[in-house]
C-alpha cells in the first residue's frame, strides 16, 4: 500500500484529480458496485504505456465530475497484489473514504525504457474512453527508444548465395584502402562478411541485404530496400523527366547513382576581380554524405523507397521514418543516433563516413562556404525525413568574403561558426544555444557588435565588406540600425507628449545602448527639429518637435 496519508489529504488529493483534464494520465469510472478485474488490468497496461497515470474508481466519466462511490474490489490490497502478477509494475493502491463514498485509485507508473506491455497478448493504448490495441506506429517508436537495431537482425531464410560477389568486393576493396590492412585481400567473402559483423552464426543479416543483396533476393526478403531517382526540370506534376530504380544491394549502385545526379549538375560561374570562378550546383561530398544518411538511417520495417529528386537547382532526399528517437532539427549537427547501426558500422569501415558523424556538419559548412542556402528539413515529420539540399549560389560576395576571413585570420572555424556567420549574414536571430560562440568571432575582428546586452545586434566586420568591394552594404546596415534606434526614441516621446519623456524610459526603450549613446541620438533629433527638452541633466523631460532658442538640451 501506498503511504498514508491524513484522511483530509487524500480527499484534497482527489478533488484535485477531479478538476484536472482526463487525458493520458487520469481514467474515470464509476464502478458503483462492480468493476472488471480484466478491464482494470487492461487499463493499467494502457496507462503504463502512454507514460504512467491513475485508474480512479467511484467518480462519474462525465464532467461535471463527482463521486459516486464504488462497492468494487472489497479486498484492494489482493487485487494490487494480482495486477503486480499480470504486468512487470509496481502498482500503488489507495482506498480513500470521501465523505459522498469511497473512492479506489491505482496509480500506474510508467512502462520500462524501449518496452511496451501486454495484457492478455495485447498491446493496449486509450482512445477517448476506449481500450484499442497500440497501432504499429507507436509500437514501433517505443521499440525505437533503446536503440533497437533492425539491420543487425538476422533475416530468416536469407543465405550468403543472395548477395552480389562484386558488390562484397567493391566493399572490400574500400576497407582495404581505408584501413590499410592488405591481408583482407586474402580472405574468403564469407570470413570478411562476419568480422564486418554482417554474417552471424545463424545466419545473414538485413545489413547484409542492404549493403550487398542481389534484385531477386531484395524482392524475396526487403523489398522496400530501394532507392529511387528522378530527375524532373520543372515543378510541374507528371511523369519524370528520367527516373532509375535501384532495388538492389548499396554497394552495386553506389557510383551510378552519383553519376545520374553528375549528369545535370551545371557549374555556376561568377566573377572575382579578373578572373571568373566556378561553383558546382551540386556539391559532390554533401550529395553523397546525404545519400548515406538516408540508407543508413531510414527505418526498414516502413514500406516505401528512399527517392532522390533532382531538380535544376535543388536536390531533394525522402526517407522513410522521422528522426531517430533525441534527434531534432535545433540539435542535429550536435547529436548522432544511427537507427541501423550496423548499416553505419560498414559505411564507417570502408571510410564512406566518420564514425564521429561529421557528415551533417559538413553537408552545413559547405552550402555556406559557397554561399547557398543552408540545408532544409522544413518538410521532415513523423514519418519521413525530407533532406532538401539547394544548388542556387545566392551571394557570390558572401564566398569570397569567407576566403577572406580564412586568409587574414588564419583561425580554425568549424561548422558553428559558419553558420552563425551565415545567420549574421542573412540578418536571422542568433540560437541561444551559438550566443556563446560571438565573442570569439568579435575578438578576432570577425563581426562587430552594436549595443550590448540582450539588445545586441551584431554585423560582420567592416573591413570584409570593404575587402569584397560591399562597403556600401557595411554603411546600409549600421545606418539602418541607428536609424531604427532613433525612429523607436521618437514614437516613444510622440506617445508621451502630454508629460514628457525621461532618459530612465529611454533606457527601457533601448536597453542594449548606454546613456552616452542614447544622448547622441537624442542630439541628432534636436538638431533635425524632430524633439526638445525641458530641464536639465537627469531631470529633463523631452517633447516632440523643435524646441524655443532657451531650451535646454541634457
Amino acid at each position: 500500500m501506498s503511504e498514508i496519508s491524513p484522511v483530509t489529504d487524500l480527499v484534497e488529493k482527489l478533488e484535485q484529480w477531479i478538476r484536472a483534464q482526463e487525458g493520458e494520465r487520469l481514467e474515470f469510472k464509476e464502478a458503483r458496485i462492480r468493476f472488471s478485474y480484466d478491464d482494470l488490468a487492461r487499463y493499467c497496461c494502457a496507462l503504463a504505456n502512454e507514460g504512467g497515470g491513475k485508474v480512479i474508481l467511484g467518480v462519474s466519466d462525465q464532467r461535471p465530475r463527482r463521486v459516486v462511490g464504488t462497492q468494487a474490489f472489497a479486498q484492494p490490497e489482493q487485487v494490487r497484489n494480482s495486477l503486480m502478477q499480470r504486468l512487470p509494475l509496481r502498482i500503488e493502491v489507495l482506498d480513500i473514504p470521501h465523505p459522498d463514498g469511497r473512492v479506489l485509485v491505482f496509480e500506474v507508473p510508467t512502462r520500462p525504457l524501449g518496452t511496451p506491455l501486454k495484457c492478455d497478448g495485447v498491446y493496449w493504448s486509450r482512445q477517448a474512453d476506449s481500450l484499442v490495441p497500440m497501432s504499429e506506429d507507436k509500437l514501433r517508436n517505443i521499440f525505437a527508444e533503446t536503440g533497437h537495431d533492425f539491420s543487425a537482425e538476422v533475416c530468416p531464410g536469407a543465405g550468403i548465395e543472395d548477395l552480389d560477389r562484386q558488390a562484397i568486393e567493391d566493399f572490400r576493396q574500400r576497407w582495404i584502402d581505408k584501413s590499410k590492412n592488405n591481408a583482407l585481400g586474402g580472405v574468403e567473402p564469407e570470413q570478411l562478411l562476419r568480422d564486418a559483423e554482417l554474417l552471424l552464426p545463424n545466419g545473414l543479416t538485413y545489413a547484409a541485404l542492404v549493403l550487398f543483396g542481389t534484385r531477386a533476393a531484395l524482392g524475396r526478403f526487403l523489398a522496400q530496400a530501394e532507392v529511387i531517382f528522378e530527375y524532373r526540370s520543372a515543378e510541374a506534376s507528371g511523369p519524370a523527366a528520367q527516373r532509375v530504380e535501384y532495388r538492389q544491394g548499396f554497394f552495386s549502385f553506389y557510383e551510378d547513382l552519383w553519376s545520374a545526379v553528375n549528369l545535370r549538375n551545371d557549374l555556376q560561374h561568377y566573377q572575382d576581380g579578373l578572373f571568373i570562378r566556378d561553383i558546382p550546383t551540386f556539391a559532390e561530398r554533401s550529395v553523397r554524405e546525404a545519400i548515406l544518411n538516408a540508407v543508413s538511417h531510414r527505418d526498414y520495417q516502413l514500406g516505401g523507397s528512399v527517392f532522390v529528386r533532382q531538380y535544376p537547382r535543388r536536390l531533394v532526399i525522402e526517407s522513410p521514418g522521422g528522426f531517430p528517437v533525441g534527434i531534432t532539427v535545433e540539435n542535429i549537427l550536435e547529436r548522432q543516433a544511427p537507427r541501423n547501426r550496423r548499416i553505419a558500422e560498414a559505411f564507417a569501415r570502408c571510410g564512406l563516413v566518420e564514425r564521429s558523424g561529421q557528415g551533417m556538419n559538413w553537408m552545413f559548412e559547405e552550402s555556406i562556404r559557397q554561399g547557398k542556402l543552408r540545408p532544409d528539413f522544413t518538410s521532415t515529420d513523423a514519418y519521413q525525413v525530407v533532406l532538401t539540399l539547394h544548388g542556387q549560389v545566392q551571394d557570390p560576395r558572401f564566398v569570397r568574403f569567407l576566403e577572406e576571413v580564412g586568409r587574414e585570420t588564419q583561425a580554425s572555424f568549424d561548422v558553428h561558426d559558419f553558420l552563425l556567420l551565415d545567420l549574421i549574414h542573412r540578418e536571422e536571430p542568433v540560437p541561444a544555444g551559438l550566443q556563446s560562440r560571438l565573442r570569439r568571432l568579435a575578438d578576432l575582428g570577425v563581426i562587430e557588435t552594436m549595443g550590448r546586452g540582450r539588445g545586441a545586434r551584431y554585423l560582420l566586420a567592416r573591413r570584409f565588406y570593404i575587402a569584397t568591394g560591399q562597403g556600401g552594404v557595411y554603411t546600409r546596415r549600421r545606418g539602418l540600425d541607428r536609424e531604427q534606434n532613433k525612429a523607436l526614441l521618437l514614437k516613444h516621446i510622440e506617445e508621451n507628449r502630454a508629460t514628457g519623456a525621461k532618459m530612465q524610459e529611454f533606457r527601457q526603450v533601448l536597453p542594449a545602448l548606454s546613456r552616452s549613446q542614447i544622448q547622441v541620438l537624442l542630439r541628432e533629433l534636436v538638431k533635425q527639429d524632430a524633439v526638445h527638452s525641458h530641464g536639465a541633466t537627469r531631470s529633463a523631460r523631452w517633447y516632440p518637435g523643435p524646441g524655443r532658442p532657451d531650451c535646454n538640451h541634457e
